[in-house]
Parts: structure tokens; C-alpha cells; sequence
């Protein structure tokens, strides 16, 4: 595919950039492994109690002891759940497990030449990924082809809205001050190239081993494919 026209690329993660494989079979089980005694020892402190906090909300229940805030905690990752509070405490012990050397982050192995090839071009590169901001940083900062932080301009999460809503692509077309139709959304998921294309933004399927092609976007199966 090649498209002179776009000035900004915004890439998903899981599925896109990175194997579905390492998020489910990787970060979710070290999270669900070490979350309950990271709480136990980090509950005082400001910035996990803002989160535990939230959690309660989420419950609707303001008394709720932290072993029910961790056992509603293990639920959601269990469950896949898109939490806002969860996704800021997994990514606090992440970073513990990046910063061991647990684990690196994944990347298919044509996503970093890529980014680094459109970013030499004068491309502005976004992450948009229901994990947290700093679970994104941490898994491009401690990636397998080394720290690619300095790729991106900006990150957007949940915070800016769900990756399924129009609305939520609109804001981030506000946030890039660009037109629509110069921001490139990439992604694995249908459903969020849907919701793209309906802001005004060009549009490209990632088919990756796994994933289903549809028939209203582009496709392609790797970065290399992409020609901007």
C-alpha cells in the first residue's frame, strides 16, 4: 500500500504490533502473579491508593477491603476486562518485571524497521492501545529491538476513550491538530478500524497469523507492506 497523504501514523499494539501470545500468555499471568503482594506492599503510597481507590468506584462499594479490591483485580485480568484503574496497576508491576529483566517486549520482527524507516520521512508516530500509557512506554522502552520511545510523539489509552467509539478517534484527531484524512490508524481488529474510518481517519488491517481479514479495509500481513 503506498499513500503520500498521510502525515501521521497511530498503531495499535496487541495483535498489530506485538503477538497476542505475549500479552496473554506473558503480561497477564506475571500480573496476576505478583499483583496481590505488589498491593500488600505498596497500598500506602499515593499513587497505588489513587488506583485502589478507583477500584472501589468501579465496585460501588467505597469500604471495600483490599483483599476484595485484589480479588475484583484478578477477575478482570481473568476476564480480559478494559478497567482503567487495572490497566495503571498492571503497568506498575510491569515495570518491575521489565526493569528485572522478567521479560522483553515483543515485536514482530518488521514493526521496528518500519517505524524507525517512517519516522526518518518526516512521520509523526502514535501508540493507541487499551493497556495504560506507561504499560505502552514500558513495552517499546524495554522492547526486543531495544528502547523505541523515542519513535513515538504521544501515547493515548482508555483516558481518551474506547478503542471501539468513534468519538474516541475524533478526540485524537483533535489532539494531533492534523486532518482526519492524514492520520493512518493500523490495527488487527475490525471493529476499531470501524470506528476509525467513521472519524475520518485512512484506515489499514494488520492480518497477522490469527487474524481474520475483513472486506472493508485494507489489509496487509506486516509493516513492511506499508509504503508511505
Amino acid at each position: 500500500m503506498s499513500n503520500p497523504t498521510v502525515r501521521a501514523i497511530v498503531t495499535d499494539i496487541e495483535g498489530t504490533t506485538t503477538d497476542i501470545n505475549f500479552v496473554h500468555k506473558v503480561l497477564f499471568p506475571y500480573a496476576h502473579a505478583k499483583l496481590p503482594d505488589f498491593l500488600r506492599a505498596n497500598a500506602e503510597s499515593p499513587e497505588v491508593a489513587e488506583q485502589i481507590n478507583a477500584v472501589r468506584r468501579e465496585m460501588g462499594d467505597a469500604d471495600a477491603t483490599l483483599g476484595a479490591v485484589i480479588a475484583q483485580l484478578l477477575h478482570w485480568i481473568e476476564t480480559d476486562q478494559k478497567v482503567t484503574p487495572l490497566k495503571a496497576l498492571q503497568g506498575m508491576v510491569w515495570a518491575n518485571g521489565y526493569q528485572c529483566g522478567d521479560f522483553t517486549g515483543h515485536l514482530y520482527s518488521d514493526v521496528a524497521p518500519a517505524l524507525r524507516q517512517w519516522k526518518g520521512a518526516g512521520k509523526t508516530l502514535y501508540v493507541y492501545s487499551s493497556g495504560s500509557v506507561q504499560a505502552q512506554k514500558l513495552l517499546f522502552g524495554y522492547s526486543d529491538e531495544g528502547d523505541l520511545t523515542s519513535l513515538f510523539s504521544g501515547y493515548f489509552d482508555t483516558h481518551i476513550g474506547h478503542k471501539r467509539d468513534a468519538a474516541a478517534y475524533q478526540r485524537i484527531v483533535t489532539e494531533l491538530d492534523l486532518p482526519a484524512d492524514a492520520v493512518l490508524f493500523l490495527s488487527d481488529v475490525i471493529e476499531e478500524l470501524d470506528a476509525a474510518k467513521q472519524a475520518g481517519m485512512q484506515t489499514l488491517q494488520l492480518v497477522r497469523e490469527g487474524t481474520q481479514a475483513g472486506t472493508v479495509h485494507a489489509c496487509v500481513t506486516s509493516f513492511d507492506e506499508i509504503v508511505l
